[in-house]
């Protein structure tokens, strides 16, 4: 795949990619932490990015 220039894709990209469209739903911290066997706040807040729908949720909320 590499030969090909796609990416190498991992079940951690999946799972990255799954809570961080969950943050972007508006999922509260408390409800990913649950989904991802987190204990600590720190390590849920990993899989949370800035992202352009988020943005736009704050603005429209402003």
């Amino acid at each position: 795949m590499e030969a090909l220039g796609v990416p190498t894709l991992h079940f951690h990209d999946l799972r990255h990619t799954g809570n961080t469209l969950a943050a972007d739903m508006g999922v509260s911290l408390r409800n990913l932490m649950a989904r991802m066997g987190h204990d600590n706040e720190r390590a849920a807040l990993l899989y949370q990015h800035r992202s352009n729908t988020a943005d736009r949720t704050i603005a429209d909320g402003l």
